[in-house]
This record gives C-alpha cells, sequence and structure tokens, in this order.
C-alpha cells in the first residue's frame, strides 16, 4: 500500500483510520501530525461530501465513486468496503486519471481502425464466394459468412464496453427525457421476429410517467441486451415479462425469464467479460459475444446506477436494472423493490 502510486486510507469497522499511505497524506495536505492511527476520518479530512460517501459505501455494502474537488485539487475518489467491516478509500488525482483514459482510448480507437478493415473485406469476400457456392461447399461459405458476422458483432461489443469503461459516470450523455416502457416496446420490435418464431411473447407491466432522464442510445441498447438476453434463456411458448418500480428518485426495471434461473456460479460472475453461463439453460441456438451484460453494467454505472441480478421464488431469471431519474438525484436507496 505505502508503494502505491495512488492514495489509500484504510477504515477499520468503527470508522477509524488505521493506515495512510504517503501519496494519500501528499494529496490531503493534513495538518494532523501522522500517524493518525486511531483517529476518525474527519481528523484527515472533515469534507461532507467525502464523509457522505464513505457512508454510503458501508451502509449498502456497495463500491462508491466520487468526483471530488479539494484544496484546489481534482481527484476521483473510490471507497471500497472489504470483509468485517474493513473499508479502502482510494485517492487519485483527476489529472492522471484523465491522461490514462485518454491514452487507452486512443489504443483501442487504433485498434479498432485495423480490426476493421480486414473483417470488410473478409465480409466482402464471403458475400462473393456466397454467389458461387455449389452443393459441395455451401454449408462452408455459410459457415464462413456466419463466424465473420460473429467476429464483427465481437469486436463492436469490445470497442464499446471499453469506450464505457474509460467514461467517467455522468459525462459524454446525451441527456433527454425516455419514456422506458414505450423504449421497451421499440426494443422489442426489433426482437420479435427471433420471438415469434419460439412463441414467446413480451409482457410489460407499466404505469404511464415512467421516464427518467438518460441517453436514449445507451438505455436502448442496456434494454436490447438485457431482453435479448432473457429471450436466449427463456423456453419456448413462454413469456419474457418487464415491470417497473420507482421511489424516492430511482426507476427500477425488472426483466424475467421463466427458465431454469441462475446457477450460483452464474450469479458470481455473470456481469464479468466473456463469461458464460450453463450452455444447459440456453433455450435459443443464438451465441452471444459473452460481452452483454457487461455492457449493461458499464451503461448503469455511467448513469449513477446499477443492475444485479437473483432467482425468483416462483421460477426463472430476473436481472434488475437501477437508474437515478435524474442524474442530480443520486439519493441513498431505501425501500424500493420491484415487484412480487
Amino acid at each position: 500500500m505505502d508503494a502505491a502510486p495512488t492514495g489509500w486510507i484504510l477504515l477499520d469497522p468503527l470508522g477509524q483510520v488505521r493506515h495512510v499511505n504517503p501519496r494519500a497524506e501528499q494529496l490531503l495536505a493534513s495538518n494532523i501530525a501522522l500517524p493518525a492511527d486511531g483517529l476518525p476520518l474527519e481528523s484527515l479530512c472533515s469534507d461532507a461530501e467525502l464523509a457522505a460517501c464513505v457512508a454510503i459505501a458501508r451502509r449498502q455494502d456497495r463500491p462508491q465513486r466520487l468526483e471530488w474537488r479539494y484544496r484546489d485539487e481534482d481527484l476521483d475518489v473510490r471507497v471500497v468496503p472489504t470483509s468485517g467491516g474493513w473499508l479502502g478509500v482510494q485517492l487519485q488525482t483527476r489529472r492522471s486519471l484523465e491522461a490514462q483514459l485518454e491514452q487507452q482510448e486512443r489504443w483501442v480507437s487504433d485498434v479498432a481502425h485495423e480490426l476493421k478493415t480486414p473483417l470488410t473485406a473478409l465480409l466482402l469476400v464471403g458475400d462473393s464466394l456466397a454467389a458461387r457456392v455449389n452443393s459441395g461447399n455451401a454449408h462452408l461459405v455459410e459457415r464462413l459468412q456466419r463466424e465473420l458476422k460473429r467476429l464483427q458483432e465481437l469486436v463492436g461489443d469490445l470497442l464499446e464496453l471499453s469506450r464505457l469503461e474509460n467514461t467517467l459516470p455522468g459525462s459524454g450523455l446525451r441527456l433527454s427525457t425516455v419514456d422506458l416502457p414505450d423504449l421497451v416496446q421499440q426494443v422489442w420490435a426489433g426482437l420479435r421476429p427471433l420471438a415469434e418464431q419460439r412463441g414467446i411473447v413480451l409482457e410489460v407491466l407499466a404505469s404511464p410517467g415512467l421516464a427518467i432522464q438518460a441517453d436514449r442510445s445507451r438505455m436502448h441498447r442496456a434494454l436490447l441486451n438485457l431482453l435479448d438476453n432473457a429471450l436466449r434463456y427463456s423456453p419456448d411458448g413462454e413469456p419474457v415479462q418487464v415491470s417497473f418500480a420507482s421511489s424516492v428518485g430511482w426507476m427500477l426495471v425488472v426483466v424475467r425469464d421463466r427458465g431454469a434461473g441462475f446457477s450460483d456460479e452464474d450469479l458470481e460472475h455473470m456481469f464479468e467479460r466473456f463469461y458464460r453461463g450453463d450452455p444447459a439453460r440456453v433455450r435459443s441456438p443464438r451465441a452471444g459475444s459473452g460481452l452483454g451484460l457487461a455492457i449493461v453494467q458499464q451503461i448503469a454505472l455511467s448513469h449513477g446506477g446499477r443492475v444485479q441480478a437473483r432467482n425468483d421464488p416462483d421460477g426463472g431469471a430476473v436481472v434488475e436494472l437501477l437508474l437515478p431519474l435524474h442524474l442530480q438525484s443520486l439519493q441513498p436507496l431505501s425501500g424500493l423493490q420491484g415487484p412480487a
């Protein structure tokens, strides 16, 4: 910890400081004679914004992120809960962070350019071959085209995920009023041909006026990934259900299928890159990239929300997307649950 290039403060379950590394001392420029072992965090820094971020992380037992201006320095703060009620507070200057993000984004852009050019050429070759196939090699050309399109989608998903991961929460969003039930219907219209082949219908449980301030294109992508995932695992002839709940500045979108539900391993890893669930659960022959839910998670985080999964007591898998009604209304969560 002392050798880390970022600042770290270690807090015990009582909120007392147990360690401050040299970089954190430098960033905080505290007047206290260090070491501050055993003192409350307020003794190091009495800023209410930092104290609130720490309190939310402890209460929700979830990592929190804060863009913080302190002593004329723009800092990026991460509060990370650990076992036994301990918290780690990471401090990093925004200048160094933004330089890293800019460098990584430039690298991703360069890779995208290099990958798209040969992929486009290969797709054109595949189309040319498809026009000249005979009965002996038609299946090979079809397989080639299918794999090339899958690779193209994978590259697109990777680029989208990289862009999202390199964007700070709340930045880079084109905010507008988004009617979520209406957007769900628009997304499902694109999936309906696939659903009708398997006798699957969409049930939307919503009341009027369920709108939030969000980036419409990213919300469209998040809902598309959630509905496509539910469709992939839903049994033939069973509905996919979307319901909504709102409370104290937050909106909860609940997507449920009627499949076998999530395994313990699924629940632990399903939002990680390239994780694929138990193949026995898949009811559709279509293969995903393994990046869909990771993209949903990053879209949720970019809007100041989160996504989580569980099994419904009556059967089936449930994915819940929690979003603030307005990005300025990030109040602590209290008592918000989806419909039974």
